[in-house]
């Protein structure tokens, strides 16, 4: 039964442009009234926020593939929500929807704009994660770019996190080898231990070049880069010929505010790029989601149900937590995929 609509709701603005990493002051938390949907649209109430590293990116104005959060307006972010009022005959109260109304606890959309959940194939709150864009993510990347063979090595940096733990689970699928980097030894045991690679390595431990090169002693056909900085200072090295490089996200330099110290590293990676015919490319997954998106929900629903693909959830608890859930994420803090709860979950179901 959908849960009454109150006349005002809590969301969380952009307050100001962070110069390096982001504080409380770059946001600001404000009580409005909750909004009509007119002809066409839907009012939802927030389930579940997804925060994602993109989501830094966008708190900038320098160039970029999407448009970035103007300042004063609500935070973009993916949510599952209720829906609570119709103006549309494509939806109903009550149903539950992936949507895109950001740092909110209600917001008003097109309803063509979202996409109906079924609370009983999965967990809604895994229409974010595994079952959502970070999972997407590392399909379409590692299938489309990677391309890992049997008995190649799989190298993914943020091996625990949404996307490199998918990764490196869909390697193993593919008959590959799966090696993670990932931020200490309790991170690195779960990859191991739960989600089945074949080596972790402690990207805060000394010499990790040197535990890289044992890990994979027959060099990297795929490394799957998510981090950049010294990750991947560590494996350019150890490329093989004719190596992929799906180059999916850079966190380490999100808030950098100049060029990193010590010498020019370009030259090295072009010379390498040359001489090992390896493949670097960048990708924003929404460029797969027609040809391989409906691929993926049943390959991955599939993989879920079946116990071949393992998630973890962080969730924090209420709008007003949104930020300093952000934070930490960004400090690496979080043990998978980050979402906020943001309100009560219709179906008893998620994390």
């Amino acid at each position: 039964m959908p849960v009454s609509t109150p006349e005002s709701h809590t969301r969380v603005l952009l307050a100001e442009r962070p110069v390096g990493e982001p504080t409380p002051a770059s946001f600001r938390v404000e009580t409005v009234p909750v909004p009509e949907p007119a002809d066409g649209q839907v009012l939802l109430r927030t389930v579940y926020l997804s925060l994602d590293p993109y989501m830094r990116g966008r708190m900038s104005a320098a160039k970029s593939y999407a448009a970035p959060v103007e300042v004063g307006d609500v935070m973009e972010g993916g949510t599952v929500c209720e829906v609570v009022a119709s103006r549309s005959d494509q939806r109903a109260v009550g149903d539950v929807v992936l949507a895109y109304t950001g740092w909110q606890e209600y917001g008003v959309v097109d309803a063509r704009a979202t996409r109906r959940l079924d609370p009983a194939a999965a967990p809604v709150s895994t229409a974010l994660g595994v079952l959502g864009m970070p999972g997407f993510t590392a399909y379409a990347g590692l299938r489309e770019i990677g391309r890992p063979q049997p008995g190649e090595t799989v190298v993914v940096a943020a091996a625990a996190g949404p996307v490199g733990s998918a990764v490196g689970q869909i390697a193993k699928i593919s008959g590959a080898r799966a090696v993670g980097i990932a931020g200490g030894p309790e991170k690195c045991a779960y990859v191991v231990d739960e989600l089945g690679f074949d080596a972790c390595l402690d990207h805060r431990a000394p010499d990790l070049a040197g535990r890289l090169a044992a890990a994979a002693p027959d060099g990297i056909d795929v490394y799957f880069e998510n981090v950049g900085g010294a990750v991947l200072e560590a494996v350019v090295p150890l490329l093989n010929t004719y190596a992929r490089v799906p180059v999916c996200g850079l966190v380490s330099q999100y808030n950098a505010t100049s060029a990193p110290e010590g010498p020019d590293r370009a030259p090295a990676l072009m010379s390498a790029i040359l001489t090992q015919s390896l493949t670097v490319r960048g990708f924003i997954q929404t460029e797969f989601v027609k040809a391989h998106h409906a691929d993926f929900l049943r390959d991955m629903a599939g993989w879920v149900a079946d116990g071949r693909v393992k998630h973890r959830e962080d969730v924090a608890d209420g709008i007003a937590g949104a930020p300093e859930a952000f934070i930490g994420m960004l400090r690496g803090r979080n043990h998978g995929k980050q979402l906020v709860r943001v309100g009560v979950d219709p179906e008893g179901a998620g994390a």
